[in-house]
């Protein structure tokens, strides 16, 4: 059973940065695809940034040139480094792994507030 637990969100100032951080159980993380999505109060979530087993990546128009997903797969860990954040961008990040196989996975979240 895959379980994905996240970490490092909190509460920045505008033009601040945060680095959250998604860990992933099992063996099969080096074969999976990873991204981050997120979800704001009265929203529907949206997927912000997407990283292949090999390594390519996408983004979300908003958050190009100041988002960055990494994956580090020894440590069965990506990350999102977010720079320049704006009030927008508050809403609760989520980790998903797919899986080669197509199996979808979901970790809990992590808030993320941006506010002066």
């Amino acid at each position: 059973q895959v379980q994905l637990v996240e970490s490092g969100g909190g509460l920045v100032q505008p033009g601040g940065s945060l680095r959250p951080s998604c860990a992933a159980s099992g063996s099969i993380f080096s074969d999976s695809a990873m991204g981050w999505y997120r979800q704001a109060p009265g929203k529907q979530r949206e997927v912000v940034a997407g990283i292949s087993s090999g390594g390519n990546t996408n983004y979300l128009d908003s958050v190009k040139g100041r988002f960055t997903i990494s994956r580090d797969n020894a440590k069965r860990t990506v990350y999102l480094q977010m720079n320049s954040l704006k009030p927008e961008d508050t809403a609760i990040y989520y980790c998903k792994m797919r899986t080669m196989a197509g199996m979808n996975y979901w970790g809990k979240g992590t808030l993320v507030t941006v506010s002066s």
